[in-house]
């Protein structure tokens, strides 16, 4: 789970309720098998050849459009049905996570640039850091009073 969410937490949204629903499909089409019980009783997965062949065709698929959820632009989108206070609310409040997640991708990017082979890693990241920086600066032109 921790692996999945450095790699992917700049771009994608990984939940342990996902991985949990999925590793079992994910054995029944064999792609994964299951491992000895470990501590506190969790279940490792390893990959099989046939999920190494599955995950290499996968990877050579169009990787089809953005599909942005973003539930502050959704919530902005109804901005006339908001209070002025709320709308405060709601900007200082994604601010603040958005500075919070640049903090943690500058981290990442800090520590990948002092590893080895890293470079796709470090892209991964610097996406991070742009994407955040991108969405601070569009929320510093977001009206938060109406009128």
């Amino acid at each position: 789970m921790g692996a999945a969410v450095e790699r992917l937490g700049s771009f994608w949204t990984v939940t342990r309720s996902q991985v949990y629903r999925e590793l079992p499909a994910l054995a029944g089409a064999g792609f994964v098998r299951l491992g000895k019980p470990g501590p506190r009783s969790s279940q490792p997965y390893s990959v099989t050849a046939a999920g190494k062949r599955a995950f290499v065709a996968w990877l050579s698929e169009p990787a089809g459009p953005d599909q942005s959820r973003n539930p502050v632009l959704l919530r902005l989108g109804f901005g006339p049905n908001h209070s002025a206070d709320q709308l405060r609310t709601l900007v200082t409040g994604a601010k603040a996570a958005h500075e919070q997640a640049l903090g943690r991708h500058k981290e990442t990017v800090t520590r990948l640039r002092q590893g080895k082979d890293a470079s796709f890693a470090l892209a991964t990241a610097e996406f991070g850091v742009a994407y955040e920086k991108a969405v601070l600066k569009w929320l510093d032109t977001v009206p938060v009073s109406r009128g």
